[in-house]
């Protein structure tokens, strides 16, 4: 059973992390030859990712058709998704292939943010450990922890940008 926190939770990490946001639409279901192996490809390389803690993987989430990843660097990122002996890779390869001129059929996205140690916050309230929860570590939202300027160490009245 899954443990659910009653109280309301943070996340904190250790030092700077790669925050990646992968996903796929399908824009025509009757090609299911075209989007169907794109479909099935991501499963396998979270698992391998899972079994394969040294490749720099801090965890992932669902989210319907977008899986969040947290990584500990780009570096790490990078070299799972080019080296040719990982999942990765030859799923790419055969899309490109798979899809050919027709990449209307089915797309696929991503989105990669580098984020610096303290530049976040989170918050969990009735949750399992989920997201950067899952992914770092949990503990109380408590003191300066109890809201989001507090979790970023913010000054009242200060912003980041204007």
């Amino acid at each position: 059973m899954t443990k659910i926190y009653q109280q309301r939770m943070t996340a904190e990490m250790d030092g700077d992390f790669v925050l990646f946001l992968i996903g796929m639409r399908v824009n025509k279901p009757w090609k299911i030859h075209k989007w169907f192996p794109v479909f099935r490809a991501m499963p396998r390389m979270l698992k391998e990712l899972d079994a394969n803690p040294e490749l720099g993987c801090l965890g992932h989430s669902s989210l319907g058709p977008v899986i969040v990843q947290y990584w500990k660097s780009f570096s790490a990122l990078e070299d799972y998704a080019r080296d040719p002996s990982h999942t990765h890779l030859p799923a790419w390869s055969d899309f490109n292939r798979r899809v050919g001129r027709s990449r209307g059929d089915v797309g696929i996205w991503h989105e990669t943010y580098l984020v610096r140690n303290g530049d976040y916050e989170a918050v969990y309230s009735g949750m399992p450990a989920f997201g950067l929860g899952a992914a770092g570590k949990l503990c109380p939202a408590q003191g300066r922890r109890e809201s989001a300027r507090g979790r970023l160490e913010l000054e009242p009245g200060s912003q980041t940008s204007e």
